[in-house]
């Protein structure tokens, strides 16, 4: 099995800055893709972010120039900085990871999420 666990939520005021972790543990042959996901009240979780093990990266619209992902591969870890936040990036934010496990079974997971508000 592959654990995931975020770190990093919090409150913070508009315009200002909060950095994301989540670090994959467990059975761990490879890692995929990794991302985050964020889901406020009353809506469908939305991809936020997402990386490959080369590096590339995807965005979604509304934190484009904003957000940045990044991923450390020895570590097995994902990071989201997230800049200029406004009161509409408040969610629950949750890590994502396709990972190959030791038994060689593809698997997609997700972590527990950790919670993001913005002030106003």
């Amino acid at each position: 099995q592959v654990q995931l666990v975020e770190s990093g939520g919090g409150l913070v005021q508009a315009g200002g800055s909060l950095r994301l972790s989540c670090a994959a543990s467990g059975s761990i042959f490879s890692i995929n893709a990794m991302g985050w996901y964020r889901q406020a009240p009353g809506k469908q979780r939305e991809l936020v972010a997402s990386i490959t093990r080369g590096g590339s990266t995807n965005y979604a619209d509304s934190v484009k120039g904003r957000f940045t992902i990044s991923r450390d591969n020895a570590k097995n870890t994902v990071y989201l900085q997230m800049n200029s936040l406004k009161p509409e990036d408040t969610a629950v934010y949750y890590c994502n990871s396709e990972a190959i496990t030791t038994a060689r079974v593809t698997k997609v997971y997700w972590g527990q999420g950790t919670r993001v508000t913005v002030s106003s």
